[in-house]
C-alpha cells in the first residue's frame, strides 16, 4: 500500500555511498515522509469526517458546468513537484488522458490536465485547489503531503468531484471524494497469514524498523496489532531517525534481540537498500518481507547488486506495473507505453500508478454521466462505482463504499528480479491476486 519512492532528480540513491550530503538528507528525508504518509492517512486539517458518500449531492451541482465544453473537460491536479517527489502523480494522469483522447476523447470530450505544484507547502497546495475549483470541472490525481489544505477547499466546495489518492484522511472521507484505492488505517490480513504459514516459527519472533515520523508510528501500530492478532509476537521494533542512512547498530541490536523475520514494508527503495547493505555487512540473514514502497527499478542497485538481496520477500495490493506481469495483463503495456509518451525517459512509481488509475476512473465516471456531464451527474457516476480495479492494475475496491482491497500479490527477488510467488495465475478469475482474508481496521470498529 505505500508508496514507491521516487526516480526522479533528487533521492534516486541517496544511499550508495551510506554517506549523504545536506540537500540530499533532506530530499531523503521528505520522501520518507511522503512513502510513510501516504497509507496512514493521519491529517486533521479538515477534521470534521462525519460526512459520508450518502450525503446529498448539492443541488446547483447538476447544473455547474465549470470547466467543461462541447469538445474538452479541463480536470485539476494539485501535486508536489519540488525535486520530482511527486512527479509521478501529475505524469500518470497526463498519460492516462494522453491514451483516452488517442480513443477519442471521453463521449467525444477531450480531457485536459491543468497541473500545478504546491512547492511542499500548505497554503500553495490551498491556493492551488482554489484556483483548480473555479476553472476546472474536477481535481483529478493530485498527491501531496499537503493535501488537508486543499481538502478545507474541496470540503467548502462539495459539488467539485475529488478522484484522488488523498493521504489526509479527513479529506479522503469528504462525500466529493472518491479514491481508486482507498486508504484506511488498518492492514491487509492476507500477507501476514501467508508469512505465518511459511515460517510458523519464525513470526514468534519478527522485528521492524519505524521511522520517527507521526505517521509511519500511527501506521506501525496498526499492522504491530495485524501481527499480535494473528500471533506473531514482535522482539524488535526501534524507530530511527528519518535522517538515518547507516542502519549498522540496528542490525546489531536485531540480531542480539534474536529477529527471524525482518519487515521493511513501510519504508521507500533508498532506506531498504541501506538496511540490506548493513545485514549483509555483519553476516545477518533473517528472513526478509518488502513491501509496495521498496518495488522500484533501483532498489536491487542501492542494495548491492542482486547477490546482496536475492532471496527477499515483497508483498503489495499492486500488480508487478514496473513490466514483469504485462504478458498477463495488458493494461500494464498500456500503463507504461503512454507513460512514455507523456514523459520520455520518466521511471514510472506508485505515484505515476496513482494518477493514472485516478484519471480512469474519473472517465469511467465522465463516460457514465452521458453527452450533457454536469459536476453533479458525475459525483452521481462516481457513488455507482462499487468495484474498481483498474484493468487489474490494483487489487478491486469499493471506491462508492470508501472500502479498501483486501487482495494482495506475494513476490520474491531472484537473480535480481522481481518474480511473483505461490500468486494465483494472472489469466485465472482473480488475475493473480490472493483475496482471502480481510482488511483489519485499526483500531476495531
Amino acid at each position: 500500500m505505500n508508496p514507491n519512492s521516487e526516480h526522479g532528480p533528487g533521492p534516486v540513491g541517496l544511499v550508495r555511498s551510506r554517506h549523504q550530503t545536506g540537500r540530499g538528507a533532506l530530499l531523503a528525508s521528505l520522501i520518507l515522509v511522503a512513502s510513510l504518509a501516504a497509507c496512514s492517512s493521519t491529517n486533521s486539517a479538515a477534521n470534521d469526517t462525519s460526512s459520508s458518500a450518502k450525503s446529498s449531492i448539492p443541488t446547483a451541482a447538476f447544473s455547474d458546468h465549470t470547466g467543461i465544453t462541447a469538445t474538452s473537460v479541463s480536470v485539476g491536479n494539485v501535486s508536489t513537484l519540488l525535486a520530482g517527489i511527486f512527479k509521478g502523480a501529475a505524469v500518470g494522469t497526463e498519460a492516462y488522458a494522453d491514451y483516452v483522447n488517442s480513443q477519442g476523447g471521453v463521449n467525444g470530450r477531450r480531457l485536459v490536465v491543468d497541473s500545478s505544484d504546491d512547492h511542499y507547502s500548505g497554503a500553495p497546495n490551498r491556493d492551488a485547489t482554489q484556483a483548480a475549483v473555479q476553472k476546472d470541472f474536477a481535481m483529478v490525481g493530485s498527491f501531496s503531503l499537503f493535501d488537508n489544505f486543499g481538502g478545507l477547499v474541496l470540503k467548502a466546495n462539495p459539488e467539485v468531484p475529488n478522484v484522488t489518492v488523498s493521504l489526509d484522511l479527513a479529506t479522503a472521507e469528504l462525500p466529493n471524494s472518491f479514491s481508486p484505492a482507498p486508504t484506511p488505517n488498518g492492514w491487509i490480513l492476507g500477507p501476514l497469514v501467508y508469512f505465518q504459514r511459511k515460517f510458523p516459527a519464525d513470526v514468534k519472533s519478527a522485528g521492524a524498523l519505524v521511522a520517527d515520523e507521526p505517521s509511519a508510528t500511527v501506521k506501525w501500530t496498526a499492522e504491530k496489532a495485524a501481527m499480535e492478532h494473528l500471533g506473531y509476537k514482535v522482539v524488535y521494533d526501534p524507530s530511527f531517525d528519518i535522517s538515518t542512512s547507516n542502519f549498522d547498530q540496528y542490525v546489531i541490536n536485531m540480531k542480539n534481540a534474536g529477529v527471524k523475520i525482518l519487515f521493511l514494508e513501510q519504508m521507500p527503495e533508498n532506506y531498504a537498500g541501506a538496511v540490506v547493505q548493513a545485514l549483509n555487512q555483519q553476516n545477518f540473514h533473517p528472513v526478509l518481507v518488502l513491501g509496495g514502497s521498496t518495488y522500484s527499478e533501483q532498489l536491487v542497485p542501492n542494495a548491492g547488486g542482486a547477490a546482496a538481496i536475492d532471496g527477499a520477500y515483497m508483498e503489495q495490493n499492486t500488480a508487478l506495473y514496473l513490466g514483469e506481469d504485462a504478458a498477463g495483463l495488458p493494461a500494464v503495456n498500456t500503463f507504461l507505453t503512454w507513460v512514455q509518451k507523456a514523459s520520455p525517459g520518466f521511471h514510472a512509481d506508485l505515484y505515476t500508478l496513482y494518477g493514472w488509475l485516478s484519471a480512469e476512473m474519473f472517465s469511467e465516471a465522465l463516460k457514465a454521466a452521458g453527452t450533457d456531464p454536469s459536476r453533479g451527474s458525475v459525483l452521481q457516476a462516481l457513488r455507482h462505482i462499487t468495484s474498481f480495479s483498474g484493468g487489474n492494475l490494483v487489487g478491486t475496491a469499493n471506491p462508492a463504499g470508501k472500502v479498501p482491497t483486501n487482495c494482495y500479490i506475494i513476490a520474491r527477488i531472484e537473480h535480481g528480479a522481481y518474480q511473483r510467488l505461490d500468486d494465483p495465475p494472472v489469466s485465472g478469475p482473480t488475475r493473480g491476486y490472493r483475496c482471502d482474508q480481510p482488511f483489519f481496521y485499526y483500531p476495531a470498529a
